[in-house]
């Protein structure tokens, strides 16, 4: 009854939010830009609160985003954009229903302890998700990286009914941005894999197939092999911004241009194709110019270097 009441007492407080605070027209017309550009069609408004430490998002239907007052005037307009950039990453992906239905579950089965476990879980890989999408958007996870450092010097907001860009375990989700290839295993969700490894280990034990035994007495035993690739990563330190074209402003020329890119052993690309049109051409040269300024750490086959295609976005629009 107690996890019922907060239920709806936390939509209560959204509803009452989402109705009664002010707005920005400056940072709505941003907000609906970047809604496009993920491919939204529904509206999105923003409300500006008083009361709150970390953007946060509710609705389905008339989904809106709520943003602290002390964010708006205090932290640098880039940064903010990557948080509302995380925050429709919700919106697009209508986690605040699945969020909705995950609080529901852990009302009604609140005495277990494997559903509070589970459902932390699903909270942090929603949130990996929703910087995965914004990244992409943003085409530079490091301003999503330092606008999440700047949220954790604040105190963060207990509306769980809400997707809040603070949730999850913020410093992991910072590292994981700016070093994905040096990110630590936690040892509890080690636990399953280990599980399923020995599962597959000891099914692989009888699938040996033992030759019969020659005169010295001794057998051969035969194994299959398999290689283990890891896939090149960027180094973004070295990753110098996209050059947008003289001549594209006054043709008010935007779109997504989507490369396949070729990365030597020695980290640099060696080759780049166009795999899905911006539809302007010059544009697609600019990706392209982009990405061979890029150095990156080679992909490996069982710890060797080798040569690996990768792919990436560019989103091209205009302030």
């Amino acid at each position: 009854m107690l996890l019922g009441l907060r239920m709806m007492l936390g939509l209560a407080w959204v509803e009452r939010a989402a109705r009664r605070q002010q707005t920005d027209a400056q940072w709505q017309a941003r907000l609906s830009s970047m809604a496009d550009q993920l491919g939204i069609d529904r509206s999105v408004r923003l409300r500006i609160v008083d009361t709150l430490a970390s953007p946060v998002t509710a609705g389905w239907l008339r989904p809106v985003v709520l943003v602290p007052a002390a964010l708006l005037t205090g932290m640098p307009p880039q940064l903010l954009e990557a948080l509302l950039a995380h925050e429709l990453a919700h919106v697009r992906r209508c986690d605040y229903l699945v969020n909705l239905a995950q609080t529901l579950i852990e009302t009604i089965l609140f005495y277990h302890p494997a559903v509070w476990w589970i459902s932390s879980r699903i909270r942090a890989e929603r949130e990996q998700i929703a910087d995965d999408i914004a990244a992409r958007l943003l085409v530079e996870p490091r301003r999503l990286a330092l606008a999440l450092s700047e949220l954790e010097r604040l105190q963060f907001s207990s509306h769980h009914l809400a997707q809040a860009a603070n949730g999850g375990d913020l410093m992991s989700r910072i590292k994981r941005l700016v070093r994905p290839d040096t990110q630590a295993l936690n040892w509890k969700a080690a636990l399953p894999a280990l599980g399923l490894a020995a599962a597959c280990l000891a099914g692989c034990a009888q699938t040996f197939v033992a030759n019969a035994p020659d005169s010295s007495g001794s057998a051969s035993v035969a194994g299959v092999h398999e290689v283990v690739r890891t896939a090149p990563l960027a180094r973004f330190d070295s990753c110098a911004k996209p050059e947008y074209p003289q001549d594209a402003p006054a043709r008010k020329a935007i779109g997504t241009v989507t490369l396949g890119f070729l990365v030597g052993v020695d980290g640099s690309v060696r080759d780049s194709r166009v795999r899905r049109s911006s539809g302007d051409a010059a544009l697609d040269e600019a990706a392209r110019d982009a990405i061979a300024k890029c150095s990156f750490t080679p992909a490996e086959a069982d710890g060797k270097p080798v040569e690996e295609w990768g792919h990436v976005q560019y989103v091209w629009s205009l302030n």
